[in-house]
């Protein structure tokens, strides 16, 4: 299965307590990192939200945030007299020490968290309806990552299919680069003014041939295409396979330019380690 570590989502819905949020942002990550962010009153909760967060996703770095917005009436509004007036307190200690360059703002000390609180709202309930709220964006962003999955399967087909091409265009040109070889070595044999032994050249023959032949990294190249193709029908999450795959593939484009005595199949060679390297960015963001 191809999906994405990249991905965003957003989902609102507005309660009779005031506007809910949930914002979810991905990006590419080896392991799953989590991270919250939720007003204070809903962090009873922050260990089902993650729960409900790494169920849904298996790697990448997440950034999750909870807004919320209150609809807040002057009726349901409250003081905390005590925690004002120590708020005040320091704040007039502070004005003094600095003089006339401090200046309170009545405002700024309604604003210090916990000075005014809404004593009408009820966070269970909040809580209760926080929670489907997370379920749906959650899906949102699996149906965004897999959307971002498909176009990343397309590349990395566009790019299976340039590797197959060129490694056909490495075996048909073996039996003519082999020939040319032999040639080679028969006129370098016929220049020879010395006697030689007819079976230690038959030897030295054989580990030459074996050490120039690429059938091996050929079929084993295309082997290793065919299953990054498996993968993408696979139920599970390929990424990690798909990152041992390119290295695989990368070890056997080396091996094949290492031992190529043909400019044509260098050139391939090259082309190849190309398509990899695309490959192997594309699947640093598969999850």
């Amino acid at each position: 299965m191809i999906r994405s570590m990249t991905g965003f989502a957003r989902r609102e819905r507005q309660i009779p307590e005031g506007l809910l949020a949930w914002e979810v942002k991905t990006v590419n990550h080896r392991y799953l990192e989590v991270g919250i962010r939720l007003p204070e009153e809903f962090r009873v909760a922050e260990t089902d939200f993650r729960s409900s967060i790494a169920a849904s996703i298996r790697r990448g770095k997440i950034e999750c945030s909870l807004h919320f917005r209150p609809a807040l009436t002057a009726s349901s509004l409250a003081v905390d007299t005590a925690l004002l007036n120590s708020v005040s307190e320091r704040a007039q200690q502070v004005a003094v020490a600095c003089g006339s360059a401090a200046r309170i703002d009545v405002m700024d000390l309604l604003r210090w968290p916990g000075v005014v609180k809404d004593s009408a709202r009820e966070v269970g309930p909040m809580i209760a309806l926080a929670h489907p709220l997370l379920a749906e964006t959650l899906l949102d962003l699996g149906r965004f990552r897999d959307s971002e999955g498909g176009r990343l399967r397309e590349s990395l087909e566009q790019r299976c299919a340039g590797l197959m091409t060129l490694s056909d265009r490495v075996s048909a040109r073996l039996p003519e680069v082999r020939a040319r070889i032999h040639a080679k070595l028969q006129d370098r044999i016929a220049q020879l003014t010395q006697e030689f032994d007819p079976q230690r050249l038959e030897q030295e023959l054989a580990i030459l041939g074996q050490r120039l032949d690429v059938d091996e990294e050929i079929d084993r190249l295309r082997g290793h295409v065919l299953e990054v193709r498996k993968t993408f029908s696979g139920n599970e999450p390929a990424g990690r396979r798909l990152d041992f795959l390119m290295q695989e593939l990368n070890r056997e484009a080396n091996t094949l330019s290492s031992k190529s005595q043909d400019i044509e199949t260098t050139r391939a060679a090259v082309d190849m380690k190309v398509l990899i390297e695309q490959m192997r960015e594309q699947v640093q963001n598969i999850e």
